[in-house]
């Protein structure tokens, strides 16, 4: 749904940079052509992008449009003008790092040659006017028309990405637990969509944030955008531990079937958090997170009373336990951003 809102409006916004660039370049009496090529282009997602391009794109089509004035005061239109006149752009535009204004330089400059003929001074600066139309009108469309606001799609985004967190904990631990056998790389394949997913909102969160720099008016959402952060740093912490589960060898876990059942009730429990976020209950989670820890020290007491062995490796189960511990500490500061880091620690 989000995808088909904002290309829509990016389409209905394109649209009308476009007309209205060429209803004020006829007022003029310019061409329009090289005024709606820079509109086009300067659509981004959102306003501080438009600027921050723009910027760049200016200098570019200058360059672009130089280029073509001299090639055709020299060859007139022909093959080599149109040659001579993009490579010259695309070099210079690399040199002087400006990428973002590569394309329509060249497309500019490209343009340019079949329709000047004459007065190449003005033709000159006849670009320049009507890339700044371009640049100006698409930006004010941008910044007016259906303004990107991406809110409500991060924390839609999160609350989703935290529901499926949900879910793949519950079936790697239960994979981990009692199915030795199972296909652990197909168990990858949602952990890294997961991934994926993080990295996707985390965009969404940078537009956003560009967008409140730049609004005034919506500036007081500065907490929700940290808040917003920090859950999207725990939720990219909780998936990396879910695939650091994937690399534990499983083969030959020493706990009773009565133990796994305790871990696999503390992990539906869990899982039960992320995917019910309302129904969220601190002190029935620090219970749940106290009888795994106890698990924890029993396996690890265990472990150091036979010290004469000197294991170079952990066993597996306390590296399991291990993951499990850190990713209740995760869900505990995902719901209470504010707690203190680590507060639910063994020790």
């Amino acid at each position: 749904m989000r995808s088909i809102h904002f290309h829509g409006s990016r389409i209905v916004k394109t649209g009308i940079a476009i007309f209205l660039t060429g209803v004020i370049c006829d007022w003029f009496g310019w061409p329009p052509v090289f005024a709606v090529i820079t509109a086009i282009v300067t659509i981004e997602p959102t306003v501080s992008d438009s600027i921050k391009k723009g910027i760049v794109r200016f200098p570019a089509s200058a360059i672009g449009s130089a280029y073509a004035v001299f090639f055709i005061s020299l060859f007139g239109n022909s093959p080599i003008t149109y040659t001579l006149a993009a490579v010259f752009t695309i070099l210079t535009c690399y040199k002087l790092k400006l990428h973002a204004g590569l394309l329509v330089a060249t497309l500019t400059s490209v343009a340019m040659v079949e329709v000047i003929h004459s007065n190449y001074l003005i033709a000159f600066f006849i670009r320049l006017g009507t890339t700044t139309v371009g640049l100006t009108v698409s930006t004010l469309v941008n910044m007016i028309v259906f303004r990107p606001d991406y809110r409500q799609d991060i924390a839609k985004n999160i609350q989703t990405i935290g529901a499926r967190a949900g879910s793949i904990l519950e079936h790697t631990f239960r994979t981990v637990l009692f199915d030795a056998a199972a296909d652990r790389k197909a168990d990858g394949i949602p952990i890294h969509q997961l991934t994926q997913d993080i990295r996707k909102t985390e965009v969404l969160l940078r537009y956003q944030r560009d967008e409140s720099s730049l609004h005034p008016l919506i500036g007081g959402d500065k907490d929700e955008l940290l808040l917003a952060e920090r859950q999207l740093l725990y939720l990219h912490n909780l998936d990396y531990h879910l695939g650091n589960l994937l690399q534990v060898p499983i083969r030959s876990l020493a706990w009773t079937e009565a133990e796994r059942a305790v871990i696999m009730d503390a992990v539906a429990a869990l899982a039960d958090d992320l995917q019910h976020a309302a129904e969220y209950d601190a002190e029935r989670h620090n219970a749940q997170l106290k009888a795994i820890t106890d698990l924890f020290w029993e396996d690890n007491e265990e472990l150091t009373k036979h010290n004469y062995i000197h294991p170079t490796k952990f066993p597996p189960e306390l590296i399991i336990l291990y993951e499990l511990v850190t990713i209740y500490d995760l869900v505990d500061r995902y719901y209470n951003p504010e707690s203190p880091a680590g507060s639910v620690q063994p020790g």
